[in-house]
């Protein structure tokens, strides 16, 4: 999930409210793409035509059009645990990494955010694995009949620890993630020939999409061993469906680049990156006008449809203070109101 400079005129709740709302609908209306890539990193689209359209378009035919949205209800659902956790373990590593004078470095910042993502992907793994094997299922002859059913059914066939299989890759691939973000905020003034602090809302977005993009390319060889480790399951149809046979992750890396090659690795990084610019762009603009909604029941602007601010208003006072202040003067001007003898 994407960040945003915090806004004091929202309360915690409000702020997470508006990025769950954000991320579920920017989630739904890519999940399409979000189906090629893991059917293509899985192996299910093997030896037949390639590309995300291509995927998309057999699930279609095979499966009917319901089928393009599978998986993506628990992925939607895990998006409040994983924000709250993701937002707690931040602010303890950048406590944690703060000097003596409650200075964070950027290095310091970008490894705090990345341990906090890495943190929360760990607590939250077993919905994450859920949601492969219910990508990688058939609709019409399904293993699982849904959410709760897939995590009964895991944990009884396969044991506890099958719901945390392939998690090891989500560590090994924050490093990667770590040095993307770090190469791309070093090298932002020299491409937009500019500070940071003077950058517009478009060069903020462009700025997120070429992180993305480059971290989810560094990253993308340990996604893709993490989801065929998801897949696998003898008790499933075809294995799971998983087109290489391997015992670990590092015997997963061995028989991918054996049988189709390094590039094997990047097998549905186009559908990945297909998808980063409209899923920002739908984070993004459903973000602001889920804050504008806030900011309005809040008292600080003047209609949810613009930014236009409430006359007399100091938007410097949190909601709570605001409030308590509206409070005061009502109860002052009741008071005045009151008849005298």
């Amino acid at each position: 999930m994407a960040t945003w400079r915090r806004d004091g005129r929202l309360t915690g709740s409000q702020r997470l409210l508006c990025a769950g709302l954000a991320g579920a609908l920017s989630l739904s209306l890519t999940a399409p793409l979000e189906l090629a890539t893991v059917l293509a990193q899985v192996g299910v689209v093997r030896g037949r035509a390639r590309g995300p359209w291509a995927a998309g378009l057999r699930v279609w035919r095979t499966e009917g059009p319901r089928a393009l949205w599978k998986g993506n209800a628990v992925a939607c659902l895990r998006l409040f645990p994983c924000s709250a956790v993701q937002l707690a373990a931040y602010r303890k590593f950048v406590v944690l990494f703060m000097d003596d004078l409650g200075h964070i470095s950027q290095w310091s910042s970008i490894m705090a955010g990345s341990l906090a993502g890495m943190v929360s992907t760990i607590v939250t793994y077993p919905t994450d694995l859920i949601k492969t094997r219910l990508i990688v299922q058939n609709m019409l002859e399904p293993s699982y009949r849904g959410i709760l059913h897939a995590f009964s059914t895991i944990y009884q066939q396969e044991g506890f620890l099958a719901l945390y299989r392939g998690v090891s890759l989500t560590v090994l691939g924050a490093l990667p993630f770590s040095a993307g973000s770090l190469l791309v905020y070093m090298n932002l003034e020299k491409i937009w020939n500019g500070p940071r602090d003077q950058f517009s809302l478009f060069q903020n977005f462009a700025n997120v999409c070429l992180a993305a993009a480059v971290t989810q390319t560094l990253s993308f060889p340990f996604d893709t061993v993490k989801r065929k480790m998801q897949a696998q399951s003898p008790y499933l149809p075809h294995g799971g469906g998983v087109d290489v046979h391997f015992s670990g992750a590092m015997d997963c890396f061995r028989q991918i680049v054996k049988a189709q090659g390094v590039l094997g690795l990047w097998n549905g990084l186009a559908a990945n990156l297909l998808k980063i610019v409209p899923y920002f762009g739908v984070m993004f603009g459903t973000f602001e006008f889920c804050k504008r909604i806030c900011l309005y029941q809040n008292g600080y602007i003047m209609s949810p449809l613009s930014y236009k601010l409430t006359p007399g208003v100091d938007q410097s006072l949190k909601p709570q203070e605001l409030r308590e202040l509206n409070k005061f003067f009502k109860t002052g001007q009741l008071k005045s109101k009151k008849p005298t003898l």
